[in-house]
């Protein structure tokens, strides 16, 4: 893959429509009945969830850890492994669903217990292995838990995920859904640093993103599924999610892109 092509400047105006920040990464979250990480190989979201959490455990009534076993879960049993405070749970983890990997973080490394004594309940769900399934299993297990329906939810997905999983769960709670807030805590930038595409997020060591090829093919492969077209998740594609408006500027980064690194990108 060539990236001395790539104009940064593309990839960042994808990467922030993505992330769809609702909720400042550089504040804190406001109170809401319900807290969903979406479980990611990228830890740094879940991390700053539970650094605010023991910070005020009254952040939110309830913390949903959200994640199954699909074909991500390598890439998260990996990031755990090579994690300078994390990799001693390795032998602990493989196997596992990923809302119990992040559990065993929670609890190992945390003040899991007393976020707990102090009102905040934490909720497995450990079947979905795609954003959809996200929003619909997270309803049905607040529902077998007796937990009412919430009226405020703030959804920390993976950042390149993120807009379509709010989209998700407007669709799995239609036609009152509750209030939906992003947070996706890191929004990816790239800058060139001679040929190279590099990462420029302040604060988060490029060793705990994603690699460059795997960043960039999941930024090629989410914009068509957002689309509102026979091929795309949206009402005249597949039904999976609502329709989302993708604005011109971040189509035409899109297709700049799609011409520098090839089409088979888009097709992961």
């Amino acid at each position: 893959m060539v990236m001395a092509v790539v104009k940064p400047e593309d990839v960042n105006r994808i990467a922030e429509f993505l992330a769809h920040e609702q909720i400042p990464a550089t504040q804190p979250p406001v109170n809401s009945d319900c807290i969903v990480v979406c479980v990611s190989a990228v830890l740094e979201p879940a991390e700053t969830v539970f650094r605010h959490l023991q910070r005020n455990p009254h952040l939110t009534k309830t913390l949903v850890l959200c994640g199954g076993i699909g074909h991500s879960t390598p890439h998260l049993y990996e990031a755990v492994s090579k994690h300078p405070k994390y990799a001693h749970l390795a032998p602990d983890i493989q196997g596992k669903a990923e809302a119990y990997v992040l559990y065993t973080i929670f609890n190992a490394c945390f003040h899991a217990a007393s976020i707990q004594e102090a009102g905040c309940r934490v909720l497995i769900e450990d079947k979905s292995t795609n954003c959809g399934r996200n929003a619909t299993e997270t309803r049905a297990l607040l529902e077998r838990n007796g937990i009412p329906a919430p009226s405020s939810m703030i959804i920390v997905q993976d950042p390149t995920m993120a807009r379509r999983t709010v989209a998700s769960f407007d669709k799995a709670y239609g036609p009152a859904p509750p209030k939906l807030l992003s947070w996706p805590i890191i929004i990816p930038r790239v800058k060139l640093q001679g040929t190279e595409l590099m990462y420029d997020v302040q604060g988060v060591s490029a060793v705990g993103l994603w690699s460059m090829p795997r960043f960039l093919g999941l930024l090629m492969g989410e914009i068509p599924r957002l689309r509102d077209d026979e091929n795309g998740y949206g009402p005249r594609g597949q039904g999976f999610i609502g329709h989302v408006d993708i604005p011109e500027e971040v189509e035409r980064a899109f297709q700049t892109l799609e011409r520098c690194l090839g089409a088979e990108l888009a097709k992961r």
